[in-house]
């Protein structure tokens, strides 16, 4: 796995100084445009969060003991962790996991709100990138594009409706201890002993749950349509406007190669390439692309790193208690 990620990193590297280097210092003029406006796109990523968390919170059993303001940090954490480190995108879900049960929800119902959350956002960015790709074919009037969109959301859907019958019927993690238990022993497991038949359980009790799904679901979405404010209001201050529709597009088409494209720590050159690709059926020209990614990268780190310190603040914290505790301080 470290190996194929390493790999994906040196190719995401080499494709982003490509792209760099084909656009030139041009990159800079939109950039320089725009100057400290940009700065208006750190705050402005809280709401999607904010969205997000309250769909999450919507699948906790103790959701009215869970405070919005808890789950939206530890959702900051799992995002900055996912964007900016080599996690390959499921790190931050288990720092999440245990951050939540730390909080004083009972691990396992930590751990089904978490991986039952996961799926709905597969499901919920199937519909976006849907929703992106009627926003495209309207805009464009582009005939072929349809026949490409359908087959592609067709071979995708699948995937989809397999994960939601394995997680509803196929007692998953019970077979995943099974497996593992082969492969690394049984004492060395032993933690996990009766955990993943209460996971199971406690996954087909959220997944019968109907109402909840649906209210998740409908945050996540809304979520993910807010977070089209940030490419909108780039673009316009980048000096090149678009319609919401059109930035809807964008960023939709964009995270699902992003997120296709797991393995790439941070997406480094795949969100370049995307936006560079899709902007241009779009009549945004390499070097706006380029900067609006500079732009979305800005923001990333700028949001990200300060959530990953607090994170490493609280652990720092924790883990001198312990050790006081212990009395070999």
């Amino acid at each position: 796995m470290r190996i194929a990620v390493r790999i994906a990193l040196a190719a995401g590297i080499a494709l982003l100084i490509v792209l760099l280097k084909h656009e030139g210092s041009a990159i800079l003029i939109p950039l320089a445009r725009a100057g400290r406006v940009l700065l208006w796109l750190v705050p402005l990523h809280a709401l999607p969060i904010l969205l997000d968390s309250l769909g999450w919170r919507a699948l906790i059993a103790r959701a009215r003991e869970t405070r919005v303001g808890t789950l939206f940090w530890i959702a900051s954490i799992r995002e900055g962790i996912n964007r900016l480190l080599p996690a390959a995108n499921i790190g931050g879900e288990l720092v999440g996991i245990r951050l939540l049960a730390e909080t004083g929800v009972d691990g396992v119902v930590a751990a089904a709100s978490v991986t039952t959350e996961v799926l709905l956002t597969i499901v919920s960015q199937y519909l976006f990138v849907a929703l992106g790709v009627l926003c495209l074919l309207r805009i464009t009037h582009t005939v072929h594009l349809a026949d490409d969109a359908l087959i592609g959301l067709a071979a995708s859907l699948p995937v989809v409706v397999l994960l939601a019958v394995l997680l509803r019927y196929g007692s998953l993690f019970q077979r995943l201890e099974r497996l593992a238990v082969r492969v690394l022993g049984e004492q060395t497991l032993s933690f996990l002993a009766g955990q993943s038949a209460n996971l199971d359980a406690a996954i087909r009790e959220l997944c019968c749950d109907a109402p909840r799904l649906l209210t998740t679901l409908g945050w996540q979405l809304t979520g993910m349509v807010s977070g089209s404010l940030e490419t909108w209001l780039a673009l316009r201050w980048l000096g090149h406007p678009v319609p919401f529709g059109a930035a809807l597009a964008l960023e939709s088409l964009t995270m699902a190669v992003r997120s296709f494209v797991f393995l790439v720590p941070a997406g480094l050159g795949v969100q370049e390439a995307s936006l560079v690709a899709f902007g241009a059926l779009l009549g945004v020209n390499g070097e706006l692309a380029l900067a609006l990614s500079l732009a979305k990268r800005m923001r990333e780190v700028l949001f990200g790193v300060p959530a990953l310190l607090s994170w490493y603040w609280v652990e720092g914290r924790r883990e001198l208690q312990h050790v006081r505790g212990s009395g070999k301080y």
